[in-house]
């Protein structure tokens, strides 16, 4: 009889089953990003200068209107990815780091995976607009 060797193909997402709860909440955040627009309007909070970006920077990267957009914020506010804070007639929009880490938590297991033999290395960069 020969002997098999077992070769694992990739990095596991997680270290360990997630709990209904952990999937409850990951699920929700998952949702919440899973729009094109509402992932950029996320990044373009993240990388601003100062860490925070006015809802008057945001609004005129889109072909959208104003209330789509702010649906789209409220969304990301409601899931707890960003918060905001009215200054004069203006929002000031920020990430929320504690809650982002935990979607780039679920999949850092990823990006510590050796790339296979003649592939590109994993990209770690952060997300860009």
């Amino acid at each position: 009889m020969t002997a098999v060797t077992v070769v694992q193909c990739c990095a596991p997402i997680t270290r360990e089953p997630l709990s209904e709860p952990e999937a409850s909440e990951l699920a929700t955040l998952l949702k919440a990003v899973a729009d094109p627009v509402r992932l950029r309007l996320l990044s373009m909070i993240g990388s601003h200068a100062g860490g925070e970006a006015c809802v008057c920077d945001l609004t005129g990267a889109f072909d959208l209107t104003a209330p789509t957009i702010s649906h789209h914020l409220k969304i990301l506010r409601t899931a707890g990815l960003i918060d905001g804070e009215r200054r004069g007639t203006w929002v000031y929009y920020r990430i929320i780091p504690q809650t982002v880490n935990k979607l780039g938590a679920l999949f850092a297991p990823l990006g510590a995976a050796a790339p296979a033999a003649g592939g590109p290395a994993p990209d770690t960069s952060p997300l860009r607009t």
